[in-house]
């Protein structure tokens, strides 16, 4: 695809994805889910369903943004940051057992579990970004879920210690996603201004490929409380 003309105005990636996060946040209320648990009204044993369904999502997306990176390898800050989700899912995985534990679920409970088709919609609609979507629009539209997923798990790490008692290990695994993450956004914003530099990126497309994240990720959230 063709660079942007010689003096045409450059779009700058922190405009683009400030615009994304802005347009494509959920609508408040949309996951009844995470309102319950900061409420303290939700049953204890959804925590054991987060983690058994997190096992999956995390494990799939990994695959995903490593697929992301590959196709990405000829345009390096874009590879990196792909590079770095895959990182991410990996400490997350780790943190995740603490979760299972407190929740006290064994080892053949987690291989046995039957994951519930709404709570993959998701990580299946990540994999067909990995396969189909240009990576620089994939970028966008990741980051603009991760600041909902990012917001969710700040009231629910804080919900699980205010209504429900659980130790610092067990609320580890959202802490890690509560958290900022100034290299993580730093390397969204070198990938997209790649993307939008060498005119691979996309903005309404990757608002279109957002849409959905956006929905699957409060259907996720609701499958969960089923």
């Amino acid at each position: 695809m063709a660079r942007p003309a010689a003096g045409a105005p450059r779009p700058r990636a922190a405009d683009v994805l400030a615009e994304a996060v802005r347009a494509l946040a959920p609508e408040d209320g949309a996951n009844r889910l995470v309102r319950r648990i900061a409420a303290g009204s939700a049953p204890r044993s959804v925590f054991s369903t987060l983690a058994l369904e997190q096992y999956h999502v995390l494990t799939a997306d990994r695959i995903s943004f490593q697929h992301l990176a590959r196709r990405a390898d000829g345009d390096p800050p874009v590879a990196d940051f792909f590079d770095l989700l895959a990182q991410g899912e990996t400490r997350a995985l780790a943190r995740l057992a603490g979760l299972a534990d407190a929740c006290g679920l064994t080892d053949r409970e987690i291989a046995g579990y039957r994951p519930r088709p709404g709570c993959q919609a998701f990580p299946s609609y990540t994999a067909r970004l990995a396969l189909t979507a240009g990576p620089a629009d994939a970028a966008i539209a990741l980051t603009a879920n991760f600041a909902s997923w990012g917001g969710y798990c700040a009231a629910v790490h804080r919900a699980m210690a205010e209504h429900y008692g659980f130790p610092d290990a067990a609320r580890g695994f959202f802490a890690l996603f509560a958290e900022p993450a100034p290299e993580l956004a730093e390397a969204a914003r070198a990938a997209v201004q790649e993307g939008l530099d060498t005119g691979q990126a996309r903005p309404a497309a990757a608002h279109r490929h957002g849409y959905l994240l956006q929905a699957y990720e409060v259907m996720f959230w609701n499958s969960v409380a089923e």
